[in-house]
């Protein structure tokens, strides 16, 4: 998801804040009484309860929330999904212009510490009816087996409570369900019972060039998988979806439906069974009888505080929300590990300048991978990266060259008339849980009095010579495709792991299965229960866990 991951900070929240500043506290405190006459306020309305009791609520509506919502819905089960953000008409909405999309982002303001802070905004959470993969730039390759057990082979981070062959059939029905585009057969990875339902979709300018590169070098590359149609596509329970255009604009919401976003896929399909997805709809509490069991929540929708009754609770809000709302109700925090085990993909990207027109902005991102990097021989870190080439968007790219060469004005107007013929390449890798990299509740409030995230990260030496090593290797490719002026960009990308799953409550917050272990109907299902990083983007493997958590509990119920 190379344009999606992009740094960018999150921005207030328009609502009127809380005086923050302890100063300007006191002097207003000191303010004397006859100045400030006392009003009678009316007493707060109770929030009605209602007369019934659905059997669950899904928090969040992206690649966590709609599969699984879709999946209890199928069983005939009444279910409502909660959304922070609104309905958008991506016929109406969805514009090719990357400013005037930004509503898309979740832009409320996330604190970052710690030497190495992660910017938030669009570099990796959204909000709206289909959540991220609104603005998710469809690249979906499946993790290697390998990569769920860094502890086995390693000796470092932890391993998944289970095996690849528990996500590979969901990977499957996923593929054919979405309609991905990718090469049959795929390189790297085990054998596959069968391909992708559709041919890859064209290489881009920056593909064409990091191929010529790599083959000059002997390292191998594939077209890669994106759910993104290369032809027009039936998708069984929704019908017919148009192939894309190649607009290049994925970032931006996918205006034709071909971008397997939740809002054209899983969501349909949950409303054909009878799922209640509601938009507007921002979760502040968690409601618990004197057993500890969850009744229901209360949330906010149109300025108004409004109560939901449940028999279960599946939180999939992504790993910010999910553990601030944790923190916020002081739910599942006997293991100590909510917030805890935060990390982010290292994602450093490098350009080069070409002759020849590359025009980045045209054409799927992410249209060319190497998994070649995977376990690399001469590796001195643990884990391994995949390589990609990266379409970027110009405003994004400018605000890059601004950082990262410290351009501006005149001299960063120049750089960036030559955009045209700029061509990048981006790695994906693994990340190692640190005790000093985690999520905690700040004194601070948002616009609607809670309390901010602030999410402490630094890269450390895994994460460091990992880097290195991509970014020296990345920089042969270009030379070898004949760019010149070639740099890099350090960046981050995705949030990771702040409540992990695990066969333990000692050291994780659910279990294999996404159950809470000191919270008997209480469900996580997001990026946040990632035991590892994983070396590839978490869009498939976060839709692959939702199905399987989804058909465990119902197993359960049964």
């Amino acid at each position: 998801m190379p344009d999606e991951e992009t740094l960018e900070e999150g921005v207030l929240n328009p609502v009127k804040p809380e005086i923050q500043d302890p100063l300007l506290q006191s002097l207003l405190a000191d303010t004397p009484a006859a100045e400030t006459p006392i009003v009678p306020q009316p007493a707060p309305l109770e929030i009605p309860v209602p007369a019934e009791t659905v059997d669950c609520i899904v928090i969040g509506t992206g690649a966590g929330g709609a599969p699984l919502l879709a999946r209890l819905a199928m069983a005939g089960l009444k279910v409502v999904a909660l959304e922070a953000g609104p309905w958008h008409d991506p016929k109406k909405d969805f514009a090719t212009d990357e400013k005037a999309q930004e509503f898309l982002f979740w832009n409320d303001e996330r604190l970052s510490a710690g030497q190495d802070p992660v910017a938030f905004g669009k570099n990796n959470s959204g909000t709206g009816v289909g959540g991220s993969t609104l603005h998710y730039t469809a690249y979906t390759p499946r993790p290697r087996p390998a990569d769920l057990h860094l502890h086995r082979d390693f000796g470092v981070g932890v391993d998944w409570p289970f095996g690849y062959e528990e996500l590979e059939p969901y990977f499957e029905e996923l593929e054919q369900f979405l309609g991905i585009s990718g090469p049959t057969p795929y390189p790297w990875g085990p054998s596959r019972r069968k391909g992708y339902p559709l041919a890859p979709l064209p290489l881009n300018g920056a593909a064409q060039l990091m191929q010529r590169g790599c083959e000059k070098l002997g390292i191998q590359t594939s077209p890669a998988a994106n759910a993104a149609l290369s032809g027009r596509y039936y998708q069984e329970g929704i019908g017919w979806r148009e192939a894309c255009t190649n607009r290049g604009f994925c970032q931006a919401g996918c205006s034709t439906g071909a971008k397997a976003s939740m809002d054209v896929t899983f969501l349909p399909l949950a409303a054909a069974h009878g799922a209640d997805t509601r938009p507007g709809c921002y979760v502040t509490e968690i409601e618990r009888d004197d057993t500890g069991k969850i009744t229901g929540v209360i949330y906010q929708r149109n300025g108004q505080e409004q109560r939901l009754r449940c028999r279960h609770l599946f939180l999939c809000a992504g790993a910010i929300e999910t553990p601030r709302l944790l923190l916020l109700n002081e739910l599942a925090l006997s293991s100590g590990h909510v917030g805890r085990n935060f990390m982010s993909h290292t994602a450093i990207q490098v350009f080069g300048t070409f002759e020849e027109a590359v025009r980045p902005y045209k054409g799927i991102p992410g249209a060319l991978i190497s998994e070649e990097t995977h376990r690399p021989t001469d590796a001195d870190f643990a884990g391994g990266y995949l390589l990609q080439s990266i379409g970027i968007m110009p405003v994004t790219f400018a605000g890059q060259v601004a950082r990262g060469r410290k351009l501006w004005g005149e001299s960063l107007r120049r750089y960036m008339q030559q955009y045209n013929h700029v061509a990048g390449i981006n790695i994906l890798g693994d990340c190692l849980p640190h005790a000093d990299n985690f999520l905690e509740l700040a004194e601070e409030k948002d616009a609607r009095g809670l309390a901010k995230p602030r999410i402490h990260f630094t890269n450390h030496d895994n994460e460091i010579r990992m880097t290195n090593h991509a970014e020296k290797l990345m920089r042969r490719i270009w030379e070898a495709a004949g760019a010149t002026d070639i740099w890099a960009f350090p960046r981050s990308a995705h949030i990771i792991g702040t409540a992990r799953m695990g066969l333990s409550g000692d050291d994780a917050v659910v279990d294999a299965n996404g159950k809470a272990f000191d919270v008997p109907n209480l469900y996580i299902c997001d990026n946040s229960v990632f035991p590892s990083a994983l070396g590839v983007n978490p869009a498939l493997t976060i839709m692959a866990l939702a199905l399987r958590t989804a058909d465990k509990f119902l197993e359960n119920q049964r």
